[in-house]
């Protein structure tokens, strides 16, 4: 495992508190307790946090956990797709889709994800991306790819979140319609796609048609109703 050069990113950002840790449960827990401004980076997360309760795969020195502590912001979840999608092109040229609402995809399978928790009147912003894994335990090696492996060669961690935090900084600032002009035109699956979203009731089918005024998922129906997705997996229709 070859370390990230923390002394690099904090002479980077000599304004910010960056907590590094050799090994965390949670990045997301750490942060909780911290004030705005403040990252918390791990090179291993023994019980890392995904959406809906799940876990995220976390092997050591291999990928970017890190948490952010921000102001609570409209369509904030968009806002940071849209920047961990502009750090991972302009750190190794990959293009990304973006699955609304948090994940980001190589070749359909998902390199990165964010989840945004609340804390009292700030959010905590998690980010995990697949940078350097070669393989991923069998529940998820249809699922996931890295940047590695879409690469063809090593990437270096520290250029990524030298890239991430200031996009973070910048798109997170934008107006709220300005954000969900560039999600709807960089992802996929904003408009205009076949697919399956996992509802309460079952597994809800139709095609997407764009996002509303609060960034929800509009799917319509194949008998011309449409209904606001404000939650659930959504996945590829199966062809």
């Amino acid at each position: 495992m070859i370390p990230l050069d923390i002394d690099r990113l904090r002479r980077a950002f000599p304004a910010r508190t960056i907590h590094y840790h050799e090994s965390i449960d949670s990045t997301m827990t750490a942060a909780a307790r911290l004030p705005i401004g403040d990252v918390v980076i791990a090179e291993e997360q023994t019980a890392g946090q995904g959406r809906h309760g799940h876990t995220w795969h976390s092997a050591p020195g291999d990928g970017i956990y890190c948490s952010l502590v921000l102001p609570q912001t409209p369509v904030l979840t968009l806002a940071l797709g849209l920047a961990t999608h502009t750090a991972i092109f302009e750190s190794t040229g990959l293009v990304c889709d973006l699955r609304w609402p948090n994940d980001l995809m190589l070749n359909d399978r998902k390199v990165a994800g964010i989840l945004v928790q609340a804390v009292g009147r700030n959010a905590i912003a998690g980010i995990g991306i697949n940078v350097n894994h070669t393989a991923f335990p069998a529940d998820v090696t249809a699922l996931a790819t890295s940047l590695r492996i879409a690469a063809g060669r090593p990437i270096h961690r520290e250029e990524i979140l030298l890239a991430l935090l200031p996009a973070i900084d910048t798109i997170v600032a934008q107006d709220k319609s300005a954000i969900l002009a560039a999600f709807t035109h960089l992802s996929s699956y904003a408009s205009g796609l076949r697919v399956e979203v996992d509802q309460p009731d079952g597994i809800l089918e139709g095609t997407t048609a764009g996002l509303d005024t609060d960034g929800y998922l509009i799917v319509r129906r194949d008998d011309g109703t449409s209904t606001l997705i404000i939650a659930g997996g959504v996945r590829a229709a199966r062809s």
